[in-house]
């Protein structure tokens, strides 16, 4: 089985001419047309609102195209926030969720007016000496033990890091509004990458419950759940995608039976959907330039692990397909390598493919989210440029590839590394260096 790419050879020779490889390129027509679906699928619920999860994708481009269908974002860091402030996020635009958070992060979401989504009891405290508790104010659940959809183990939260037990959001709940808290939201993360329409519905029961729990034991004012992330899309070709529109209707089932007969119809339903908004809608495109044959037959690209992380770091499936050679068999056994000096900087390893020749062109699918995001320098190895294809079919750079100069920058306060003229002369440092 395989993957059809979003952009021809030939489309991707004429981009090369302009933007040497490797670099991420973005689909603007995939991308607007998903937004479109989820923000329907959930229109039944009056406040729903999707808040982009920026650590996926930190692209102020592509989150502009996010907001022409009200998407809020998820920020977890100052960067983030910076980002968002910087793009006209203000308020309930901005949803931080952070973790081990330090006080000047607390401080700016407050400036904001950011709905901060509290991780951890103790971080009650803490925001209130740090800023004061606001008035709106969202808590993690994290119900412990193992996560199932029917039988099914989908992820094991009891072993993860984050969020407020049972016992705890009931407290919580009861210091908030002590301290002038007035409206509340619940939110939780309990799997991840989960490719089956029961997931949302699932977490959404036990999420009402715990409001409608939450509302009898405190009196709190529930205004709104956020179901997080955690829906997935199809890395290997052969996975069923979820359907969007049938999660939206199973949720609103839900909703129904839980909410509605608690006099509790008036809660909006956020999402965080990084994964599944953008992740199919960007690849990493890189060409071949090195082969081996020795106790394995390798394949070298342009591109490595700092690119995209996630097959090295988690052992991630992405397919891969050779631009022009789609109806060609896949009848060669390749690992298909970068150039860092680490053994687990592979792409693929024993995959199948057509017989690849230097300069071919591999289009790495499902890179969308969390792949340019997670880009690291090691080896001194520096980040590309993204580029958006546009509905028009044209192509705009969205972010620059990095240079040595600003991979040296943090040493501007040395000489060191000021570029000379002979370095200029060579091409080093500069932006045209890749070029």
């Amino acid at each position: 089985m395989s993957k059809k790419p979003f952009v021809t050879l030939e489309q991707v020779k004429e981009i090369a001419k302009k933007y040497p490889t490797p670099f991420y390129l973005y689909d603007e027509k995939g991308i607007r047309e998903n937004a479109k679906k989820v923000k329907e699928a959930f229109a039944w619920n009056k406040g729903f609102r999707e808040y982009f999860a920026v650590k996926a994708t930190p692209n102020p481009f592509i989150i502009d195209i996010l907001r022409d269908y009200g998407c809020g974002v998820d920020c977890s860091s100052e960067a983030e926030l910076y980002i968002a402030e910087k793009m006209g996020c203000t308020g309930t635009d901005i949803m931080f969720s952070s973790n081990c958070t330090p006080a000047r992060e607390y401080r700016y979401a407050h400036k904001l007016g950011a709905i901060i989504n509290l991780d951890d009891f103790t971080d009650i405290e803490a925001l209130d000496q740090i800023c004061g508790i606001p008035e709106r104010i969202c808590c993690r659940y994290n119900p412990g033990g193992e996560f199932r959809i029917s039988n099914s183990i989908m992820d094991n939260p009891g072993q993860a890091k984050y969020g407020f037990t049972h016992e705890q959001m009931i407290e919580g709940y009861k210091i908030l509004k002590e301290k002038g808290a007035k409206e509340f939201g619940i939110h939780a993360f309990l799997a991840s990458n989960t490719v089956t329409n029961d997931y949302y519905p699932t977490l959404a029961r036990e999420l009402f419950e715990l409001a409608v729990e939450l509302k009898e034991k405190t009196g709190a004012k529930i205004s709104f759940i956020n179901l997080s992330g955690g829906v997935g899309v199809p890395y290997t070709p052969d996975q069923e995608p979820n359907d969007i529109t049938v999660i939206g209707e199973n949720v609103r089932k839900v909703y129904e039976e839980v909410l509605v007969p608690a006099g509790m119809d008036d809660i909006a339903i956020y999402t965080e959907m990084g994964r599944f908004m953008l992740a199919p809608y960007g690849a990493l495109v890189s060409k071949v330039v090195h082969q081996k044959h020795t106790h394995k037959e390798y394949i070298g690209l342009d591109a490595c692990a700092s690119n995209l992380m996630r097959p090295m770091m988690y052992g991630a499936y992405h397919h891969i397909t050779v631009l022009g050679k789609e109806d060609q068999p896949c009848d060669h056994l390749y690992d298909v390598t970068g150039s860092l000096c680490e053994n687990s900087d592979k792409f693929a390893v024993d995959r199948m493919l057509p017989k690849m020749d230097y300069d071919d062109y591999v289009f790495i699918h499902d890179s969308g989210a969390h792949g340019f995001s997670m880009g690291y320098n090691y080896n001194g190895r520096l980040w590309s440029a993204e580029l958006l294809l546009q509905d028009d079919q044209t192509v705009k750079m969205i972010r620059r590839p990095e240079t040595i100069q600003d991979y040296l920058a943090t040493f501007d306060f040395t000489d060191i590394f000021q570029p000379k003229e002979s370095d200029l002369i060579h091409g080093i440092g500069d932006k045209e260096q890749n070029e």
